[in-house]
């Protein structure tokens, strides 16, 4: 329930025009959130990568709650995709500022996913939602 919640978060911090079109006011909410966008992307990164990984360990889901775990592992790339994105700058200088091949394989993967921002942010906000309902409907019903 938890990653469906931050994933809707996240979507909105991804796509912030689709709130500030409703809601005008919550640009003010932006403002004191943007210089923190980046690590809250690294974080979101970091924990979407780990979710893939625990989805992957965990494959014995596929059999008794399959829905739940192709979302499980859909918000995790989710996650880790948009956090990769808010958070690049980041990842950039203290990560693969290291590695020439990394820093490389980062630029190709950002430049894949940058066109894709608002798309990932609705979907993101779509999947979250979704994940609360699944949540729901199996762990507490």
């Amino acid at each position: 329930m938890y990653y469906g919640i931050l994933l809707i978060v996240l979507g909105l911090l991804a796509v912030p025009s689709l709130l500030l079109s409703k809601k005008p006011n919550a640009k003010e909410l932006f403002d004191k959130i943007t210089p923190y966008q980046g690590w809250i992307g690294c974080v979101f990164a970091f924990w979407g990568a780990w979710g893939i990984i625990s989805s992957i360990l965990n494959l014995g889901w596929l059999g008794s709650i399959p829905i739940y775990w192709i979302t499980y592992l859909a918000v995790s790339m989710l996650e880790f995709g948009l956090g990769f994105i808010l958070g690049y700058s980041l990842i950039q200088k203290y990560v693969l500022s290291k590695n020439e091949k990394g820093a490389e394989a980062g630029e190709k993967l950002l430049a894949k996913l940058m066109p894709l921002q608002g798309t990932l942010g609705i979907v993101a906000i779509i999947l979250g939602a979704w994940q609360i309902v699944t949540y729901f409907l199996w762990f507490v019903a």
